[in-house]
């Protein structure tokens, strides 16, 4: 389930704890029933590539072809709509009237930020929620992703909310204290508290903000349990226990993750990957996931990130005061340290990443390859890899272009990842093979 989307800041690092602590991949049930392919044993990666891609229906095909190019509208409509709830903020003087209403109520600046942020984070996400509804609900189901009912959904999407109003307010509390006291070099220090802000996110968010959402219980098939649990021995992953997380209530996705750091390690894996996956498959997965946390990718992305919000806080700092003494006396905006300024902080932002869709998903997808490789060579299950990977193509483009790869995907396309199973496979003998049910 994704947290419901309040504004692009927030947005930004949630989506960095979904990509630095776990990937989670989806595909429904039926696509578990899909063929072999019939492949010759002498066959040449780039042909067996090619047979487990035609075991895919063309129906089928179409679908996640379908699902996958909306998405591409997508990124630029939730940019769109987040820009103009942003401007309607601002010209209508609503973040004015916010920071007014908390100036009256007290004269402390921390708890004016509170009051501040919470009604901002009601409104935008209210504004916003025609959009989030059709993408993350009625989409969903229509191409068999989501299992929710209305209600729970809902449910769900307002305790996300709170999580939304307090992770923003205490960001803010750290932002604008640094916005007033270092103007010059504001960009400077509001690139530390983000970078800080993400690594406490990193702590927080598997171990207490997750099972707000879902419950974690022990997995109890020993066999599975001891095959997952000598992968991370191997890996020098430090835990003992393996995690079983109730998601088919919410979705068909399946995903699993290694987070944690400090004591807080944990491994879990959602209840669809168990009932829809073979041995095999569940192994390249947490394979997989396992190389995230042994390669270090969460402090990676985060190093990746500073320095993408360094360049997009320097350049806030120069548009900002341009926009006010353009728009200020206008939207009631008195300068950067201004908490009605806000919006436009976010505005700004948001078109910042949107420019950088290319550049971030080209980031993150050399990370998940990086885990791919990892996880191949630790579970060495190179069928059970192209088994999963035509599954994740229920949903993802399995043969896009090279462009739409380059722009679109923050993971490797079905093919690549294939391909890379077979390549392997053609120099690894022996190596553990999918066996057909």
């Amino acid at each position: 389930m994704k947290p419901l989307v309040v504004c692009s800041i927030i947005a930004s690092f949630f989506f960095t704890l979904s990509l630095s602590a776990h990937a989670q991949e989806s595909s429904p049930a039926p696509t578990a029933s899909l063929p072999l392919p019939s492949i010759a044993p002498d066959a040449d990666p780039a042909t067996a590539t090619r047979a487990w891609l035609d075991t895919v229906p063309p129906d089928k095909r179409a679908k996640s072809d379908a699902y996958f190019e909306g998405g591409y509208w997508l990124i630029l409509w939730n940019f769109l709509v987040n820009a103009a709830v942003m401007l309607f903020l601002l010209n209508s003087r609503i973040s004015a009237k916010l920071r007014d209403f908390a100036e009256r109520c007290t004269r402390f600046k921390a708890i004016q930020t509170i009051i501040y942020a919470i009604p901002f984070v009601a409104i935008a996400a209210l504004l916003q929620s025609p959009l989030t509804v059709y993408e993350h609900f009625f989409r969903e189901h229509k191409y068999g992703l989501a299992t929710q009912t209305f209600g729970p959904w809902l449910g769900e999407q307002f305790k996300a909310l709170l999580l939304g109003m307090i992770g923003l307010s205490i960001l803010l509390m750290l932002l604008y204290p640094v916005f007033r006291r270092a103007p010059r070099t504001c960009w400077i220090w509001a690139t530390i508290v983000v970078t800080v802000f993400q690594l406490a996110a990193l702590f927080i968010f598997p171990v207490f903000v997750e099972p707000i959402f879902n419950k974690y219980t022990p997995l109890e098939d020993p066999p599975l349990r001891e095959s997952i649990l000598s992968l991370a021995r191997a890996n020098q992953i430090p835990v003992d226990k393996v995690f079983v997380v109730d998601a088919s209530r919410q979705t068909t996705r399946v995903s699993a993750n290694v987070s944690g750091f400090l004591g807080t390690t944990r491994i879990a894996l959602n209840d669809n990957l168990l009932n829809q996956c073979t041995l095999p498959e569940i192994r390249q997965v947490m394979g997989h996931e396992m190389g995230h946390y042994v390669l270090n990718h969460g402090m990676k992305l985060t190093i990746y990130l500073t320095l993408i919000f360094l360049v997009g806080f320097a350049l806030i700092r120069v548009l900002f005061e341009a926009a006010v003494r353009r728009w200020g006396e206008q939207w009631g905006v008195r300068g950067l340290a201004d908490l009605a300024g806000f919006p436009l902080i976010v505005l700004l932002l948001s078109a910042y990443i949107f420019l950088l869709t290319p550049v971030i998903n080209s980031a993150v997808r050399v990370t998940e390859a990086e885990a791919d490789i990892f996880g191949i060579n630790a579970a060495r299950e190179p069928d059970g890899f192209a088994k999963v990977a035509l599954k994740l193509g229920t949903y993802r483009k399995l043969d896009p272009t090279p462009l739409e790869e380059i722009f679109f995907f923050d993971h490797p396309s079905g093919r690549a990842r294939i391909r890379m199973a077979m390549d392997w496979k053609a120099a690894h003998v022996p190596c553990g093979s999918e066996t057909a049910p």
